[in-house]
């Protein structure tokens, strides 16, 4: 596969305090990843040194081939890691317009970025009267504009209403169809679980997890159980080979499978040894549940 970025241990101190921390992964053209953790992970950081706006400490980093240089590779690059910058009293046209003749692009562009964004109605209306939410699609315009080979945004639906972030998420899913690689970093399981096909999750500066979203939802899932004898069936599924992490709250009980396993068999099978389920649930792991199961198991 064509890597568009590829980041080598890369590391960035703030005096006493990691930001990231041996950090390594590669993007490939084509495809939506999302940086995933918790405010304070690395995230925006990240983002930063790739996009020459934050220096590094250690590692490296390349574009493309790593033969551009990182001044040439970003001239394809569009990117959002600021709140919307444009000046109030004019139309979201006139703002594209300096944009334009800041980078060089030609004007007949803007129009079809509008489109793209659902903003060509509103391209004749001052960007004071747009909501938040028309603010951050004319700033995916605005990155649009240079028709960049890959779009880097930075919690891109944050502070938005539920319209808002549908629209922002809907918008990207179109631009990422059309063949423009992705790179968004968000604190949000559901937006990555919804719009990426890969995820990076990082704790503390620290990759836990880099692969394909499907793939990191494709475990076996798990059951959730109450019985007669809850002390009885949490000893069973302990000694179990089949089960992985057990959990307990209240008196609900959650067994984590290693491999596939039918809830009728499982059933017999805890039937057989004298316990009584009172309730049976088999579920699918959640981008959520794999992502809390990889921070909890990543504390120190």
């Amino acid at each position: 596969m064509e890597a568009i970025l590829t980041i080598n241990n890369l590391t960035k101190k703030f005096g006493y305090l990691t930001a990231v921390k041996n950090l390594s992964f590669t993007i490939n053209k084509g495809n939506v990843y999302g940086i995933l953790g918790p405010n304070g992970s690395g995230k925006s950081t990240t983002l930063g040194i790739v996009l020459n706006v934050v220096n590094k400490t250690e590692g490296n980093f390349h574009w493309f081939d790593g033969n551009t240089t990182t001044h040439d590779a970003l001239k394809k690059v569009g990117a959002i890691i600021e709140r919307p910058n444009f000046y109030p009293y004019m139309t979201a046209t006139q703002n594209l317009k300096l944009v334009c003749k800041i980078k060089g692009i030609d004007y007949s562009k803007i129009d079809k970025k509008l489109e793209i964004v659902g903003l060509h109605e509103r391209k004749d209306s001052k960007f004071r009267t747009y909501s938040l939410g028309m603010k951050q699609r004319l700033a995916i315009a605005s990155a649009l504009l240079n028709d960049p080979e890959i779009l880097i945004l930075d919690e891109p639906t944050n502070g938005l209403d539920p319209q808002g972030i549908h629209q922002i998420r809907e918008i990207i899913k179109q631009i990422a169809t059309k063949g423009t690689t992705i790179l968004l970093a968000s604190h949000l399981l559901d937006e990555v679980e919804k719009v990426c096909t890969h995820v990076v999750v990082l704790r503390k500066g620290a990759k836990l997890y880099s692969g394909r979203v499907d793939e990191m939802i494709s475990s076996h899932g798990f059951f959730e159980l109450k019985s007669n004898d809850n002390p009885q069936l949490i000893q069973l599924l302990e000694n179990h080979e089949s089960f992985g992490k057990i959990k307990v709250q209240d008196d609900l009980v959650t067994a984590f499978l290693k491999v596939p396993m039918q809830s009728e068999d499982f059933n017999k099978f805890l039937f057989e040894k004298g316990i009584i389920l009172t309730h049976l649930v088999q579920r699918k792991e959640s981008l959520e549940e794999q992502f809390l199961q990889l921070t909890d198991n990543n504390q120190n």
